[in-house]
């Protein structure tokens, strides 16, 4: 997502949402939903590229810092430098867990957790392949995130 793109970015309204997204990415990005594990597209998709907000194409992850957890969803060690993830406090299954956002859409991704690689920060981004879109590194100038390729390998 380009800086104007930012800027001019307005979340669809709920029955756009339901038309354009599947059903599953509904249920996670609207209703705070969670995909089985090992169920999602990229719990173990290696390619090198961006991973963006499915509802608003904000750039959030790199598969640079991409990690197999063993968890079963795709996990990461950090967000893109610029992005701008909103974390909040998710009590729902009856303790505290850091809920993770995505600013631009609301979208909720999935949980941040402190179990990470300590040598790389020591936290994991458990996030849910259906709150994602995945642009490869050969089309990030095509679709409008070139600025983002110094983060990809």
């Amino acid at each position: 997502m380009t800086s104007t793109e930012k800027k001019t970015f307005q979340k669809p309204s709920d029955a756009e949402l339901r038309e354009r997204l599947t059903p599953a990415q509904y249920q996670v990005t609207q209703q705070e939903g969670t995909e089985r594990a090992f169920s999602g597209e990229y719990w173990d998709h290696e390619q090198s590229g961006l991973y963006v907000d499915v509802v608003s194409g904000e750039p959030l992850f790199s598969s640079r810092d991409k990690y197999d957890a063993g968890c079963g969803w795709p996990s990461f060690t950090r967000p893109l430098p610029r992005s701008e993830i909103v974390e909040n406090t998710d009590h729902k299954i009856g303790y505290a867990r850091t809920e993770v956002r995505s600013a631009q859409a609301d979208s909720h991704l999935g949980h941040v957790f402190p179990d990470g690689p300590q040598d790389q920060g020591g936290l994991r981004y458990c996030i849910n392949s259906a709150s994602l879109r995945f642009v490869p590194r050969e089309r990030l100038e095509a679709e409008g995130y070139g600025e983002f390729a110094e983060y990809v390998d």
